[in-house]
């Protein structure tokens, strides 16, 4: 049903917003689900560079993106040092941009730190 629902949303041209949670909750499900390489290809492939062209990096939904697909690599129990890395280095740049945009004292920049000790 969440496949139907994001599907449904790029094929409407709806807003970038729109897009991305639908993609999120997507993304959400398949990594619950074990299926951490079908979340990886809709991240990588589909959602960030779309969002990156209609929102930028700096936009807070961009980096909602990375941090689940962070989560996507941490989590999947096939994941080779070199995810670990990338999902090491994702989120040191995704809190610096948090801090940069939100603020130390932001929710989500602590929430990002939290994360990071996590990787």
């Amino acid at each position: 049903l969440r496949r139907e629902i994001y599907a449904n949303w790029v094929a409407m041209d709806g807003a970038a917003d729109d897009i991305v949670l639908a993609g999120g909750n997507l993304s959400s499900s398949l990594t619950a689900a074990g299926r951490f390489a079908e979340a990886k290809t809709l991240l990588r492939d589909e959602m960030l560079p779309m969002a990156r062209q209609s929102l930028g990096p700096t936009h807070g939904l961009y980096m909602d993106i990375e941090e689940w697909l962070v989560e996507a690599l941490r989590m999947d129990p096939n994941a080779t040092r070199d995810d670990l890395r990338e999902a090491e280095t994702i989120m040191q740049d995704v809190l610096q941009r948090r801090r940069r945009v939100f603020g130390p004292a932001h929710p989500n920049t602590t929430w990002c730190e939290g994360e990071l000790s996590r990787v």
